[in-house]
């Protein structure tokens, strides 16, 4: 499978995720023999609220980059329903006429109750995207509201989608989501109040300035690609940014402390499920009805029989 992939069969790719998405114990393997061949694409995170135009946007997206002869690759999150578990994926909808392209992968994915507006395979899916021959992967994320940063930690260069009359302007102002941002797009800008919502964003994006990057803000209309030419070379910018002075390898590095501590996680929350039931649940539970542990005992007994170490 590893062999097929390299070579960009997109069958082997497609099975290569699902072992990832499913958390197959072979997929460890065959993340090891494509390893050598990871670390060189350039990651585009696009995230903002829900109903602001990220899909479509992505869709413009890929068309400006395959017509500069970029091999696209687009991992789409979908959110799970936290009471059947089942997911729409409906993100490829407005992907239509870029089915036949074979230099475009588009992947649909459910969040399956991971938090931060990613899914537990992205990390993976990407590596394998970037392993079969993509040069430049776009994620699109859940869309969930302020609290969804973790794709500042997978992504290379971070998009953040507003749109006029839906009180993005506000939430400029407010600390989480729209401190991630390396750019500010305003979709729909051929709507009334775009102007005004783009001048409040360029202030908001000059009292953030990060080190030398200035975040600019590029207004486009995503349903018939207006200005989203100038976007794509706002991305090259800021990929020829990290390009200097070691930037780009220190990414790197984030995103493996980053995929690190979220493996850890995903490790713990397993086990703190096989506990579930368990004497020593149990026993934390009792401990906490009666009042003889306060919540952080109980929590301590947990984790000591997960990891035998003193707290």
């Amino acid at each position: 499978m590893s062999e097929r992939l390299l070579r960009g069969d997109r069958f082997a790719l497609a099975r290569g995720i699902t072992l990832a998405e499913n958390m197959d114990e072979r997929r460890e393997e065959l993340l090891r023999l494509i390893a050598p061949h990871t670390g060189r694409a350039h990651i585009i995170g696009v995230t903002g609220s829900p109903g602001v135009g990220k899909s479509t946007l992505v869709g413009a997206m890929a068309r400006s980059l395959r017509s500069c002869s970029h091999r696209v690759g687009i991992l789409a999150i979908d959110p799970s329903s936290p009471f059947t578990g089942g997911a729409l994926l409906g993100d490829r909808v407005r992907l239509r006429g870029l089915e036949s392209d074979p230099g475009l992968y588009t992947r649909s994915m459910a969040t399956r109750s991971f938090q931060g507006g990613l899914c537990r395979a992205a990390w993976d899916t990407v590596r394998l995207i970037e392993a079969a021959g993509f040069d430049t992967i776009i994620i699109e994320t859940v869309g969930v509201g302020q609290a969804e940063w973790e794709v500042k930690d997978l992504a290379d260069t971070t998009l953040v989608v507003l749109a006029p009359g839906a009180g993005d302007s506000i939430q400029a102002l407010k600390a989480g989501i729209m401190e991630i941002a390396d750019i500010f797009v305003v979709n729909k800008s051929d709507l009334e109040g775009a102007e005004q919502t783009r001048a409040e964003v360029e202030s908001v994006a000059c009292m953030r300035r990060r080190g030398e990057w200035s975040t600019p803000v590029q207004g486009v209309v995503a349903t018939d690609g207006r200005c989203v030419s100038e976007l794509i070379h706002h991305i090259a910018k800021h990929r020829e940014f990290l390009g200097r002075d070691g930037r780009w390898a220190r990414k790197r590095q984030q995103r493996w402390k980053s995929e690190l501590r979220t493996a850890v996680l995903i490790h713990l929350q397993a086990r703190l499920g096989d506990l579930e039931g368990s004497s020593v649940s149990e026993q934390a539970f009792q401990g906490l009805v009666s009042g003889r542990l306060t919540v952080s005992d109980a929590v301590k007994c947990i984790i000591q029989s997960l990891v035998p170490i003193q707290l």
